[in-house]
């Protein structure tokens, strides 16, 4: 077998063990230590990882967005009219937040490098909700809406769902957040 093949494969393995496991129980209460034997593998090798808990936070919950982004996009047929692509791209947003438990929501939020690549991504998904607005618009499917203004709209919602305040005030979790402002946007939207 290739070495750096096998290399390779076993990071994106251990990389994905670990979101598996922060997204579960968190991570703020975890050493390095527990970690480890969660894995099944040596300190040493999370070091191959990162240099330190706090980069091997952050470079997980990037590898978990990511693996994320992969599969909101893969939920998206071009063929698809455009109510429904923005209907998969935030439901899909919903799901692959679905696994995250209010332990970890709670550390991500915490902690600032984490939270950082969170509303990055946030960033990037409503851009994404504006080009997908755009392409409705363009194509007839949507009234002609201000899709800057929509998208902005999205995106404040996102960021109130990525940040805690949705749940704190409605009761729903992030993947309901996202299902219901797919819901909201486009009937609001359409022609």
């Amino acid at each position: 077998m290739d070495r750096p093949a096998f290399a390779t494969r076993r990071r994106i393995e251990l990389f994905d063990e670990l979101v598996d496991l922060f997204l579960a129980e968190g991570f703020a209460h975890l050493t390095l230590d527990e970690i480890a034997a969660r894995l099944r593998c040596s300190k040493s090798t999370l070091y191959t990882l990162a240099g330190s808990k706090e980069q091997l936070v952050r470079a997980a919950t990037v590898h978990f967005f990511r693996r994320a982004t992969d599969d909101v996009e893969s939920g998206i047929t071009p063929d698809d009219e455009p109510r429904h692509r923005i209907t998969a791209y935030l439901s899909g947003v919903g799901v692959a937040l679905s696994a995250a438990s209010p332990r970890f929501m709670a550390d991500l939020s915490a902690f600032a490098p984490a939270r950082e690549i969170y509303e990055r991504n946030t960033r990037i998904a409503a851009r994404r909700v504006r080009e997908l607005i755009d392409e409705g618009v363009a194509a007839g499917a949507f009234r002609p809406v201000h899709a800057a203004f929509a998208a902005d709209l999205a995106a404040t919602m996102m960021v109130r769902i990525q940040q805690g305040g949705v749940r704190d005030h409605t009761g729903l979790d992030d993947a309901a957040a996202y299902r219901e402002l797919a819901a909201l946007l486009t009937t609001g939207i359409n022609a």
